[in-house]
């Protein structure tokens, strides 16, 4: 689903009386959650099991609710819902979902079964406004990924992420307002199992860094060793062209080789990389040099502190699943889409240092449009003191064409300075006579005062 990343959302919550498991299309029971006009969004309260969550939330989608809550069917520490990992499972709808999701605990989950039982009705308000932090004007973030393109659906919408984004990604990077990082799961053979043939085939460096066979066969195809290696090259792309001050040519190198170098065409190879990286320019020497003798009984440094990078640090805990984004050293929590990760990105800004791009009408609500946001304005002069930001709106005295305006920014705001009588004519007396025009703001002790004398002003 897709987290209202810095806002929040209320609604009612309603369990339904068949399809409790939201795993059947709910027009086969003639059932339907889309809200009346004045009414409150349907949170949907559902079942877990029978079906995947993804299911689960495109149902209830499409019968109208605005969010679906999963209670839990045993008491335990919440997980984290992901999408199916089956290579036969219906990828259809994946994209499609726009609603927020939720695993709750079985146990709220029967506290809201009991109260809507007996008649109560049940409101909800899901909170994202401090779901990640804000500290700053930049956003840090780590985008946990994999070159393996044979995973399935996950490896397909993965890459699709990667080409969708890679715009809005390095704009941000270019003008310094992200710090982006990313990273790479890798596991170790136990020591027990280092001569057997699958550490073999699935690691590198003596066992000590491991990937799953992209098919599944140690009979066919590429090896879990190949995709480490490249895995590998594309962590040391990275770490060059960081240090050539040019680290958002990663989204163009990860791209240009899952386009130009697919395992399905046999062309998963070093020479096929090679010839990617020769076009970006970035130096291929220093790439070689960085990931070292695979082979060799040896540590390698980038893979070792992509290790330790995997166990969680303060709030994040641990990356255990692919794809993770980390925003801010906070875990993301939702669909992997264009829209929902900027949304997530956007709310990790501290408020009024946010991007352009992330006031534009795909990704907020711009309140300073209805009623002026309850600020200050000046009609006249056509000035307000509403300042839109991601998370809703400052009223905030502006300062326009050089000139500062001083007051509480809901009630009052009043220029203030030398060139206060270029706005509005300080609210003084102006006209024009004979073809000259004449003011009566005179500038004095940074107050503008009306006068009874005629000034000229041109």
């Amino acid at each position: 689903g897709v987290p209202q990343y810095g806002g929040t959302l209320v609604g009612t919550v309603v369990y339904p009386k068949a399809n409790q498991g939201a795993c059947k299309i709910f027009e086969e029971f003639d059932i339907s959650f889309k809200s009346k006009p004045g009414g409150l969004p349907t949170f949907l309260l559902v079942n877990r099991g029978d079906c995947f969550f993804t299911l689960k939330a495109w149902n209830a989608q499409k019968a109208g609710a605005a969010a679906v809550l999963v209670a839990d069917n045993q008491d335990e520490s919440l997980i984290t819902m992901d999408t199916p990992e089956e290579k036969n499972a219906s990828a259809k709808y994946l994209q499609n979902i726009t609603i927020p999701s939720a695993l709750i605990s079985k146990s709220l989950g029967d506290s809201l079964k009991k109260a809507i039982t007996f008649g109560e009705m049940v409101k909800i308000s899901l909170d994202w406004t401090e779901s990640l932090p804000h500290p700053d004007e930049r956003v840090e973030y780590e985008f946990w990924t994999n070159s393996n393109d044979e995973c399935g659906p996950k490896c397909d919408s993965q890459m699709e992420f990667v080409k969708n984004f890679k715009g809005a990604a390095q704009v941000l990077e270019q003008k310094g307002y992200t710090q982006f990082i990313p990273h790479y799961i890798t596991w170790y053979c136990p020591e027990a199992f280092l001569l057997s043939k699958q550490c073999k085939s699935q690691c590198i460096n003596h066992g000590r860094y491991c990937a799953p066979d992209p098919e599944q066969d140690f009979s066919k195809g590429y090896d879990g060793k190949d995709v480490v290696v490249q895995n590998l090259r594309q962590a040391c792309f990275f770490k060059v062209a960081n240090e050539s001050r040019k680290p958002w040519l990663w989204w163009d190198y990860v791209t240009d080789f899952a386009l130009r170098c697919p395992m399905k065409e046999k062309k998963y190879t070093k020479d096929c990389a090679d010839k990617v990286i020769q076009s970006l320019g970035v130096d291929l020497t220093k790439i070689d040099k960085c990931i070292g003798d695979t082979e060799a009984d040896e540590e390698n440094p980038v893979l070792k502190a992509e290790q330790d990078a995997q166990i969680g640090k303060g709030s994040r805990g641990d990356v255990t699943i692919l794809p993770t984004l980390v925003i801010n050293n906070r875990q993301y929590r939702g669909k992997l889409d264009k829209g929902a990760v900027l949304k997530a990105i956007c709310a990790g800004f501290q408020e009024t240092t946010e991007p352009t791009i992330c006031l534009s009408k795909d990704i907020e609500t711009n309140e300073c449009l209805e009623n002026n946001g309850g600020c200050w304005e000046d009609k006249t002069a056509n000035i307000t003191a509403c300042r839109d930001t991601f998370r809703g709106r400052v009223c905030e005295c502006p300062i326009v064409n050089g000139v500062k305006f001083s007051g509480d920014g809901y009630t009052h705001c009043e220029a203030s300075g030398a060139l206060q009588c270029e706005i509005n004519n300080g609210g003084c007396w102006r006209e024009t006579q004979e073809g000259k025009t004449y003011s009566a703001c005179l500038v004095s002790s940074s107050l503008s005062v009306s006068s009874p004398s005629l000034f000229p002003v041109s």
